[in-house]
């Protein structure tokens, strides 16, 4: 197998051939087709997240072929379609697993970060926590949908049914989101970079009632705001444009710090709450209603040898949607 390596933080990855890994007891072999790349991958890369398995394969939003099976692995067949998301194992005995929080896992693994992931040509995974794409034909399209679909999502349901919804950061998991959210009838505030006209207009084609600026107030008071962009700043921005008894969620994995603030914008009820990956009922809810839907999502295509191209655009901000690299 070939696979672009991460040896340690803040430097790029090295590509590397490696032996074909060998899959264990309840384990399959994927030969990847595409893996999306991930702001969480960046994090990884730039040192931002503590006690990576270094070195390290990156990429978790992972969709590929099953090449070979394990002992004890029912249900799925060589040559099937699968994904792969952030949440690789949970221990299944713990207080969080057993109350059917697995995203709280006390003994979890995290494909890309504390196990080997999909910025490669094969993978493992736990035949347990892949999820079948029998109904997506188009690979480099469903790729997204494993992590900036899956943790949209959960940021969604944590958010309750508020018809009227802020965003805070267009971008992967934006743009798959409001048409969700468009869906369901709900009317979605996007508020992208200041000045970022590109992804404000994107906003609105795809269904958002507004698009500005994150530095703008919304036309109409929000039932609920979910922040993607990784910018604590913009807790206390979110607040105020809630109303009371609303929600402010945090949807990234990391976010720089949250900045002191007034008492008198948390008040009367509201409410500011993070996420935590995801569970496989996330996943499986989230896929069926992807493929009622017909989710679209907009790609840009590397090759895997330009991985560190790919989250240099990433950082910079260079396109709409999400970058997937394609082995």
């Amino acid at each position: 197998m070939r696979a672009m390596v991460l040896q340690s933080p803040n430097q790029p990855l090295e590509l590397r051939d490696m032996p074909d890994p060998q899959p264990g007891p309840g384990q399959i072999r994927l030969r990847i087709e595409a893996c999306a790349v991930c702001r969480t991958d960046l994090h990884l890369v730039d040192g931002e997240l503590p006690n990576p398995a270094l070195p390290i394969i990156p990429g978790h939003e992972i969709v590929g072929r099953v090449d070979c099976l394990g002992d004890g692995v029912h249900g799925l067949a060589p040559g099937q379609r699968v994904g792969v998301a952030w949440l690789g194992h949970a221990c299944g005995h713990c207080p969080y697993c057993r109350g059917g929080f697995e995203n709280l896992c006390d003994a979890p693994l995290f494909t890309g970060y504390t196990r080997n992931g999909g910025f490669a040509t094969h993978a493992l995974a736990d035949a347990d926590f892949t999820f079948p794409l029998d109904a997506f034909p188009d690979a480099v399209a469903a790729a997204p949908l494993m992590c900036a679909g899956l943790i949209g999502w959960r940021s969604l349901r944590m958010a309750g049914e508020g018809a009227r919804l802020g965003i805070y950061g267009f971008g992967a998991a934006a743009h798959i989101l409001v048409q969700v959210c468009r869906w369901q009838g709900r009317a979605v505030y996007a508020f992208t970079r200041p000045g970022d006209a590109v992804a404000q207009q994107r906003a609105l084609e795809l269904g958002a009632s507004w698009a500005g600026g994150s530095d703008e107030r919304a036309p109409e008071e929000l039932d609920a705001a979910i922040i993607f962009a990784p910018v604590g700043s913009l807790v206390p921005t979110a607040l105020p444009a809630v109303r009371k008894g609303g929600r402010v969620v945090c949807g990234g994995i990391h976010m720089s710090d949250i900045p002191r603030f007034a008492y008198d914008l948390l008040w009367e009820e509201r409410q500011v709450l993070s996420v935590a990956n995801l569970t496989r009922k996330d996943g499986r809810d989230f896929l069926e209603l992807a493929r009622q839907i017909g989710i679209r999502t907009d790609t840009t295509a590397y090759p895997l040898e330009e991985a560190n191209a790919a989250l240099d655009d990433l950082r910079a901000g260079r396109f709409q949607g999400a970058a997937v690299l394609v082995p």
